[in-house]
């Protein structure tokens, strides 16, 4: 059996198959900011993963704690039954969550976290006699997983087009990306903020009454790590507040310290009614989300009789033991390393690093927040992607770097254990390989 023919059986995820095969990128092992390849080369991890190792990978705390955790509870259900770590997890997860967000409901991904998310928004609703609130708003760009209702509200086109009419009643907000205006901005962009007043527009068009929930991304990161006008956030709060909307933040790769604090939602002062979260949850060591549930909306549920089901919705794998090892041993490691401040603390030397490659050809525009960045190169002429593509395969087998490209994106979102150092290797290597590629 060629080596070639031994990849075929995998059908790989948001990935060209075939031309991946043809020239593969392997990956054997991985420690603090590094993988190493197949071919034995050190190659600094400049993506977290997929926006998900926050805490460097293979870090001994959580490895200890998942290596015990297997040995002593392997599985134990959660219908009806729980375990420990379970109740643990939802406890310490509610005391960094802002106020009032203080129940949680365990996922796997974070495309399950924005499905669950959904369905408690519309059956809060109807709980409260407003059955007629299913309406759901996203916004275009915004990704939000890949089940229905997250490609439904979710605004990526390739995600969208093959799968049919997706949810019924459905309707989007306009994306914040405004190059034209807002190139090279540094944080958030200073124009744009009319764009939340579609809210407004929306509720002309389809009347508040039948809107169930409105939700975005703090930074739409997949989409392009779009940024949020300033003031963009606290707006759409208001109108949501005005019209009896649920808001819900989908913070699968904005949480867990990647902005700065727990969440964006504190960074940015602005607190949702439900946030979804899944990727740093466990450093992405094992597969986990959780979707974070303000007090208020818990509550509407715990009524009836007391033996009744409150909400017929779960998973098999909702909160596994070895998911809340992992969980818990990384909420150690982000609280003693002080991992969720380092956003802040490194964001201006990040910001400077990114913004150094202003000049560089074909770039259009840099965009930064935390410790996410993103570098847009313009398009070819007839082959959009290929030049970001270029750099992503340029960086990875000669220059022993690993970005992120969406499109002609270069998306950038290190370990959150980065220092200056990988930092400054991590512009110089862009700088390489941006320069190279004609």
């Amino acid at each position: 059996m060629s080596e070639n023919h031994a990849l075929e059986a995998f059908w790989m995820p948001f990935t060209a198959n075939r031309q991946f095969k043809a020239t593969p990128r392997l990956l054997s092992s991985a420690s603090g900011m590094y993988y190493r390849s197949d071919d034995g080369r050190q190659v600094l991890d400049g993506t977290a993963g997929l926006w998900c190792c926050n805490a460097g990978h293979a870090h001994p705390r959580i490895v200890e704690a998942v290596q015990k955790q297997v040995a002593t509870l392997d599985f134990a259900p959660t219908f009806q039954m729980g375990h420990p770590a379970v109740f643990e997890l939802a406890e310490r997860l509610a005391a960094i969550a802002p106020n009032p967000l203080n129940h949680v409901f365990f996922t796997n991904s974070g495309s399950e976290s924005v499905d669950t998310a959904l369905k408690i928004a519309i059956a809060y609703h109807r709980i409260r006699g407003e059955g007629q609130r299913t309406r759901l708003i996203g916004r275009e760009k915004g990704y939000h997983g890949v089940g229905f209702g997250g490609i439904s509200v979710g605004g990526m086109v390739n995600n969208r087009k093959m799968f049919g009419p997706l949810l019924p009643g459905v309707d989007h907000l306009r994306h914040t990306l405004d190059i034209p205006r807002n190139a090279f901005s540094r944080g958030l962009p200073r124009h744009g903020l009319e764009l939340v007043e579609d809210l407004e527009r929306l509720v002309q068009l389809h009347d508040a009454s039948t809107i169930a929930a409105v939700i975005v991304e703090p930074i739409a990161c997949s989409g392009g790590v779009v940024m949020p006008p300033d003031g963009y956030l606290k707006r759409l709060r208001e109108i949501c507040n005005k019209h009896g909307i649920l808001l819900i933040f989908d913070e699968v790769i904005t949480g867990f310290g990647r902005v700065g604090g727990a969440f964006a939602a504190q960074r940015f002062g602005v607190t949702p009614d439900l946030i979804t979260t899944a990727k740093g949850l466990t450093s992405g060591t094992v597969p986990m989300g959780a979707v974070l549930v303000a007090g208020y909306i818990h509550e509407a549920f715990m009524h009836g009789p007391q033996g009744a089901i409150e909400l017929f919705h779960g998973y098999t794998y909702s909160g596994h033991p070895l998911a809340c090892a992992a969980a818990l041993a990384a909420l150690d490691v982000y609280a003693e390393e002080n991992l969720f401040e380092k956003a802040i603390t490194l964001g201006e030397y990040w910001e400077n690093a990114l913004h150094s490659l202003k000049g560089l050809p074909n770039v259009i525009d840099i965009r930064n927040f935390g410790l996410i960045g993103a570098i847009e190169l313009a398009p070819r002429d007839n082959a959009p992607g290929a030049r970001g593509y270029e750099v992503f395969t340029r960086c990875f087998h000669d220059l022993d770097l690993m970005v992120r490209c969406s499109g002609d994106v270069i998306a950038l979102s290190p370990p959150l254990v980065v220092e200056k150092e990988h930092i400054d290797r991590i512009a110089q290597t862009l700088a390489q390989a941006i320069a190279k590629t004609t």
